[in-house]
């Protein structure tokens, strides 16, 4: 049986920072996830499951890492200082709670010792011990119900690597949220709606909806939610998940920070940069108009803007396997260890 995972910890995607204690990884850890070749002078010692890496190469790494993520943690920062929203980036830090600051925060992942002095900072952490040859992660530190969730996550990504894409929701998931809302009620209120609220009713009523995703389902609005084609649950997640919904694609994302700091932060780092672009193409979809943003409407109430949004989405379901594939790896390290 599926160990579950508390509803309120999915929901709310909490993350005590406090005791940073799960996590995956990904490449083999002399290959630059960037360029993709072998670093080989960098690496003082390797075995079958270990790698020492020098002092100048895992700062390279780890400022490399900073300064690719500071392009998105920055302006969000700035923003936020002047009291601004963003309906679309937001949403990244929002939703998906975890901390700018975190998300900039550096971790080898495991199998990795780093060796010199500065290597000494990350002791303040307790996921980290000293060992021969430097520090590294102690992945005995994994908590039993923390080894459940993680079993829960592989299955999942598995299950949803495994099963045949789907291409024929076409977005409307972001319409049945605001299907029949007075509005005050519509969440992105600040913005104007691209259709009077019966018109918008009539497009949602005249296509079939076909959402597998369970927390995009759950913010239908009521009367949307009996005209959805698949009613997933919590429990039933596993078996409705499939890489041709963007949203199960951006929460790739999630699943690579909720293992944080065992996730390789270069890893984490891609399945932002994947949930940003996907994000960009949801709200392009939605019935938002959010041209003075910069995002023009991807009309999927016409034929041409539904074959754009699968293009769209055939495009996310190629990109997100590489990702979904080094997080099973990972997470099924962790479980044999």
């Amino acid at each position: 049986r599926e160990p579950a995972i508390g509803e309120d910890e999915l929901k709310e995607d909490r993350f005590d920072g406090a005791r940073e204690t799960d996590g995956l990884h990904a490449l083999p850890t002399n290959t630059c996830p960037h360029c993709g070749h072998a670093h080989r002078d960098s690496v003082l010692t390797t075995s079958a499951t270990t790698q020492i890496l020098a002092e100048a190469d895992w700062l390279g790494r780890k400022r490399a890492h900073e300064a690719r993520v500071a392009e998105w943690t920055t302006p969000h920062r700035a923003r936020r200082e002047r009291g601004e929203k963003h309906p679309v980036h937001d949403f990244l830090f929002e939703y998906y709670r975890f901390r700018p600051s975190w998300l900039e925060r550096w971790h080898p992942g495991p199998d990795i010792i780093l060796h010199g002095e500065a290597a000494r900072e990350f002791l303040r952490w307790p996921s980290y011990h000293e060992v021969d040859g430097g520090v590294a992660l102690n992945v005995a530190a994994l908590e039993s119900h923390r080894r459940e969730s993680l079993a829960w996550m592989v299955n999942l990504l598995r299950l949803t690597s495994e099963r045949s894409p789907q291409f024929s929701c076409f977005g409307l998931h972001e319409w049945a949220m605001v299907y029949r809302q007075t509005p005050d009620e519509v969440r992105h209120n600040a913005w104007p709606l691209r259709f009077p609220p019966d018109e918008l009713a009539r497009i949602v009523e005249a296509q079939p909806i076909r959402c597998s995703h369970f927390d995009a389902f759950r913010f239908f609005t009521v009367p949307a939610r009996p005209l959805n084609k698949l009613q997933p649950t919590r429990p039933t997640a596993p078996q409705f998940e499939q890489r041709g919904c963007l949203h199960a694609n951006m929460d790739l994302y999630k699943w690579a920070f909720k293992f944080t700091p065992f996730t390789p932060s270069e890893l984490t780092a891609d399945c932002f940069a994947l949930a940003r672009d996907i994000r960009e193409i949801d709200m392009r979809a939605s019935p938002y108009d959010f041209q003075k943003l910069g995002y023009p409407p991807l009309r999927i109430e016409t034929p041409d803007g539904r074959a754009e949004y699968e293009m769209y989405q055939r495009d996310f379901a190629t990109r997100s396997q590489p990702l979904r594939a080094r997080l099973i790896t990972a997470g099924a390290r962790l479980l044999i260890s």
